[in-house]
C-alpha cells in the first residue's frame, strides 16, 4: 500500500512533475507556430488513451519535444517530422506507453481465455 501513496500521493514528486511539466510546456511554446498546433493536436489525442499515472504518456511528450526543437532547428515543416498521417504517427508513439487500449485489449483476451480455457490446437 506504500508504494501506491509514494506513486500518487507523494507530494514532493506531485509538486516536481509539477514543475517540470511547465518547463517542458515552456519549450512547446518557444517552438514554431506550425509546431505548437501540431505538438498540442498530438497532445489532446493522446491523452485520450493514457493509461495508469500518465507518466510514460510524459515522457513520450518530452521526447516528441526534443523531435520537434531539432526538426524546427534544421527548418524542416513540421508534417516532414510527422509525416502527413500524423494518427498513425501517434499510434506508433503510443506503442512505447502503456495505454487504456491496452489495458482493454488484454480484458477481452484474458475474460475469453477464462470462458473458453486455454488456446486451441487447431
Amino acid at each position: 500500500m506504500s508504494d501506491f501513496f509514494d506513486k500518487y500521493f507523494n507530494v514532493k514528486k506531485i509538486a516536481e512533475s509539477k514543475r517540470e511539466y511547465k518547463r517542458q510546456m515552456a519549450r512547446v511554446d518557444a517552438l514554431p507556430e506550425d509546431y505548437r498546433f501540431v505538438f498540442k493536436e498530438i497532445q489532446k489525442h493522446m491523452w485520450m488513451f493514457a493509461g495508469g499515472d500518465g507518466m510514460g504518456m510524459l515522457q513520450i511528450h518530452y521526447d516528441l519535444i526534443d523531435l520537434f526543437e531539432a526538426g524546427a532547428a534544421e527548418g524542416k515543416h513540421v508534417l516532414e517530422i510527422t509525416g502527413e498521417d500524423v494518427a498513425t504517427f501517434c499510434d506508433e508513439l503510443l506503442k512505447n506507453a502503456g495505454t487504456y487500449t491496452e489495458d482493454w485489449r488484454e480484458k477481452l483476451n484474458k475474460s475469453v481465455q477464462k470462458k473458453l480455457g486455454g488456446k486451441s490446437d487447431e
